[in-house]
């Protein structure tokens, strides 16, 4: 999903028109590489050779072999029509010709088509209409539940319509509404409270706004501290979970806004919570990467070990963001020019940014593991450069920790969240 919001925030600065094709039966097309033999089908066994078994020709929806023949079939035939897979990213498929620049995001069945020549995507949409049976949906407007709305200022994406369902769905469509997604300070500990007599309720419900997040970075920390307590919830969990969704509720129809005067730059933020963790005291990184005016890449994760200080904590939760900055830099080389200058990663930690900079291995620095040391690396090289942030202007801060009303509210308009009311307003 990364790489589609990249593409939107793309052709919003770009002002590049989108259009949206959906392959009927698509996994039909795939030819099978392989002996694959399935019984016969009921209704209609031969009644010669009712023990015979019927050889695959083709692949079959439910076929665990279908969705790479699949690809296989349609990477093929883009490749004919001149289109080359992206190193970074296997869907999204690229020409560049000259002055031309059309894209091509692939998801299953689903096609995104987007580039500066009205021509050779109005040439692509025909082609493929001839080799495939296909439904030509027109300028995109949804795509995979996401909600997409086009105006000058630029493009909108939100998941109203589904975050509205899954408030009905469980049953809080008449209740109280919440301005923060957790409250601030709020501790939750595996152990604490009644366990559930039927956790199927709470895995649906934090499965649900998981996929929410994908248009909501606001929610993503609140989220994945619920979903720490899948294995044995308890009443506490279900109350944060039911909690989010009240905030959920009270801001459905907000939305990503990519703006058209934006500059498709990428700039990063990083943050910790150290030792935020009550059961067993690990820090939570969290990071987001900019493109234009709204958030593209973000990530709320606990550490895989305990940090001894809050040093050691902000350079592993660097490490992390670093390895994204460098996937998002060869993305943005893909879809629209090659990145010259390094990317500036920025985070509130002085001293964490001092040993980054720092290629010395201290004492105090001997014990973290190899693989955090990636960021110095780099570094060094001028792939990525790291700066100062102030703790109120750290973006990254919400993904790390439960926030006051205000200084949430901030972050969040920072990020490039917005309401549909407002956006319709703006135009």
């Amino acid at each position: 999903m990364t790489s589609v919001r990249m593409v939107i925030a793309l052709a919003a600065c770009q002002a590049w028109r989108m259009w949206q094709l959906d392959v009927k039966n698509a996994f039909l097309y795939g030819e099978i590489d392989k002996d694959i033999f399935m019984d016969q089908p009921l209704g209609f066994v031969s009644e010669v050779h009712p023990d015979y078994v019927c050889k695959l020709r083709k692949a079959l929806y439910g076929l665990k072999q279908a969705p790479r023949a699949w690809y296989g079939k349609i990477a093929e035939y883009l490749q004919f029509c001149g289109y080359l897979a992206s190193n970074s990213d296997s869907s999204l498929f690229i020409k560049k010709k000259g002055e031309i620049s059309v894209l091509v995001l692939l998801y299953v069945d689903d096609m995104i088509i987007t580039g500066n020549s009205e021509e050779e995507v109005a040439r692509l949409r025909a082609e493929l209409a001839i080799r495939f049976e296909m439904k030509d949906l027109g300028e995109l407007h949804h795509f995979l539940g996401l909600e997409v709305e086009r105006k000058k200022s630029g493009i909108l994406i939100c998941q109203k319509g589904y975050a509205e369902r899954i408030v009905n769905q469980f049953g809080l469509i008449e209740g109280k509404t919440c301005s923060t997604p957790m409250d601030q300070g709020l501790k939750l500990r595996r152990d604490e409270g009644r366990v559930l007599p039927d956790p199927l309720v709470f895995r649906a419900l934090v499965g649900s706004l998981i996929y929410l997040t994908i248009t909501r970075p606001d929610i993503a920390y609140a989220v994945g501290r619920v979903s720490r307590f899948m294995a044995e919830p308890r009443k506490s969990h279900l109350v944060a979970a039911k909690n989010i969704l009240k905030y959920v509720k009270a801001t459905s129809d907000m939305g990503l806004l990519y703006r058209r005067d934006a500059s498709f730059s990428l700039l990063g933020y990083t943050d910790v919570d150290y030792g935020g963790d009550s059961d067993d005291r690990r820090s939570t990184s969290g990071y987001v990467f900019t493109c234009g005016s709204a958030g593209i890449s973000w990530c709320s994760k606990k550490q895989d070990s305990v940090s001894v200080s809050t040093t050691e904590a902000e350079y592993k939760a660097s490490a992390l963001a670093a390895r994204e900055a460098i996937w998002l830099r060869r993305l943005v080389d893909d879809v629209h020019e090659e990145v010259n200058g390094p990317t500036l990663l920025r985070g509130d930690n002085e001293s964490a940014l001092k040993l980054v900079n720092n290629p010395v291995c201290h004492a105090r620095t001997k014990h973290i593991e190899i693989d955090h040391h990636f960021i110095r690396e780099k570094v060094l090289e001028g792939s990525l450069v790291v700066g100062h942030v102030r703790s109120e202007d750290n973006l990254a801060d919400i993904f790390t920790k439960s926030l006051s009303k205000g200084l949430f509210q901030r972050l969040r308009s920072l990020l490039g969240l917005i309401t549909t009311s407002h956006f319709k307003g703006e135009c």
